[in-house]
């Protein structure tokens, strides 16, 4: 017993220093110091990169999004597990394949949701918005309903 929890401790001491190594240089973004671009199929929406590369399978990525009051983000889903941190304003989420702001509950500042895999789910944003996205790439959203 007492040599299997040395060596855990070995293995995840190990791991570690193995993921501190791998990166030597800390990256800081804020929202004031992000590079903002607009996102395509989202009107008013902007995304600002922070660290990673959401298109690389099995690599940890995190970005910015940012959202006027009324934006949508239509019902969808993931293939990866999606973790969303609401950064400033008011962020209503639903699960589901139709939004339904009767199902909805509304998160402030400092709330992460951790969305599983293949959860149907959407949003609305209650007050202009800033959220992270992070997660292990690669980040698809497919939309349950087709334009």
């Amino acid at each position: 017993m007492l040599r299997s929890r040395v060596f855990l401790t070995a293995l995840a001491f190990a791991a570690l220093t193995s993921i501190a190594s791998a990166a030597t240089t800390p990256v800081v973004v804020s929202p004031e110091t992000a590079k903002w671009q607009p996102v395509s199929n989202f009107k008013g929406w902007q995304l600002a990169a922070i660290v990673g590369n959401p298109d690389t399978p099995g690599a940890y990525y995190a970005y910015f999004l940012k959202a006027p009051a009324g934006a949508k983000a239509a019902p969808h889903f993931h293939k990866m597990t999606e973790n969303v941190t609401v950064i400033s304003g008011a962020v209503m989420f639903g699960l589901g394949d139709t939004i339904d702001l009767a199902k909805t509950k509304t998160f402030g500042p400092g709330t992460v949701v951790s969305i599983p895999a293949g959860a149907h789910h959407y949003a609305v944003i209650k007050s202009d918005a800033i959220i992270e996205i992070s997660g292990i790439g690669p980040d698809v959203t497919t939309l349950i309903h087709k334009p």
